[in-house]
């Protein structure tokens, strides 16, 4: 999933964010998407309704059960199962933070070692800047191992309270009008849940994005201090003041717009994509038979193949729609530490933008619309200042 994830990615974003735009992100992401594409087994032919005649009500999902049936997350075991589920976003989102504290450093340009040749496939040589490993290295080289861990604090803070946030929704927006999307279900039927359903996830995944924004950008800032070794983004309580003094409640928003926007895209193009292809490239023209049979040559083959691609299919699209939709996190990122009086966030390292679309445009002149999506083989672009000599 990025250096972005209002939540357990996604997938944890799903989301993939993904490995390159998710961290994060996508994270978080595929998380809020998760579940659109889920479909149910049609009943055995004894009890197969007439096709003239209405079929039954579907029955509720495990996840609308109220507090009496005793299901995950309902009654007494509400508070202890969202408990458990912010006390494991916390446990993934410190041991993926360094991924995401080197992948921040990338995106703000910050190049501290010199690029190496190498040769490529075609055997030619090409410049290759540090991976991951080497990038860590150098930070624990700088500021120990700890050092690895800069700006964890706000970043729990901020995913505990999109978990929270989201939960808390649940509650009060229950979807129990949302129903799941079955095999049984006409094309024009199960678009309507889709759609319905990826309404809901965006409604609960903006919500928490705007609400957990302020603390994704202290957790930047105080990231990004490692450029100029400042000083100035320390404690939570500080910053929030820092911010409020110099840049006013809007400080606090800087980049909201291009995260709320990759999160949208995110949301539609992965359960949209995912249900048309399920819909129209996933055969399930096979007899249903009691044991999940498929035919008398080969039972039960059909109808596993087809249970397993779609089982696989958002986590596919969620990977795929991820990497569409890095520029956003990208973008959102770099206007969290523009002209803040960070150096990673001045000139040189950056321009002073006047918006986020500002940035895009100049990100896209420049061809560094995806720096920083991938973090092990990191090529030297063509527009960089190294160049082989």
């Amino acid at each position: 999933m990025g250096a972005s994830d209002p939540e357990v990615v996604p997938w944890a974003r799903g989301g993939a964010a993904g490995m390159a735009g998710a961290g994060a992100g996508a994270g978080a992401r595929g998380g809020a998407a998760a579940g659109v594409e889920a479909r149910a087994r049609d009943p055995p032919p004894a009890h197969r309704a007439h096709p003239r005649h209405p079929r039954p009500a579907a029955q509720p999902s495990a996840r609308r059960m109220d507090g009496a049936s005793g299901g995950l997350g309902s009654g007494d075991n509400a508070p202890t199962t969202e408990a458990l589920f912010v006390a494991l976003g916390a446990g993934v989102t410190a041991l993926s933070h360094p991924l995401l504290y080197v992948k921040l450093l990338i995106q703000v340009g910050h190049e501290p070692m010199p690029p190496t040749i190498g040769t490529n496939v075609l055997g030619r040589k090409v410049l290759y800047l540090p991976s991951f490993f080497t990038y860590a290295k150098y930070i624990v080289q700088v500021d120990g191992k700890i050092g690895l861990f800069r700006g964890l604090s706000p970043r729990l803070m901020s995913n505990a309270l999109s978990t929270v946030t989201r939960g808390s929704m649940k509650k009060v927006f229950p979807p129990d009008e949302i129903e799941q999307v079955s095999n049984k279900d006409d094309m024009k039927t199960s678009l309507r849940k889709v759609v319905k359903e990826t309404s809901y996830e965006m409604m609960m995944q903006c919500v928490s994005r705007m609400l957990a924004h302020p603390l994704h950008v202290i957790s930047m800032r105080c990231m990004v201090q490692f450029v100029g070794r400042e000083a100035k983004y320390s404690g939570v309580l500080s910053s929030i003041g820092k911010i409020f003094k110099e840049e006013g409640l809007l400080g606090f928003f800087v980049g909201l717009i291009p995260h709320l926007l990759g999160d949208v895209v995110f949301l539609w193009g992965c359960n949209l994509l995912a249900h048309f292809i399920n819909a129209y490239l996933v055969d399930d023209s096979v007899s249903d038979t009691p044991g999940g049979l498929g035919n008398d040559q080969n039972p039960g083959s059909q109808f596993s193949q087809a249970l397993a691609i779609r089982s696989y299919t958002k986590f596919v699209m969620g990977i795929a729609v991820s990497m569409l939709t890095y520029p956003f996190l990208l973008v959102g990122d770099l206007m969290a530490v523009n002209n803040c009086g960070l150096q990673a966030g001045l000139p040189p390292y950056s321009p002073v933008f006047k918006s986020w679309i500002h940035c895009w445009k100049y990100l896209s002149v420049q061809g560094q619309l995806f720096r920083g999506s991938s973090l092990l083989f990191r090529r030297v672009s063509s527009g960089s200042c190294f160049a082989l000599e």
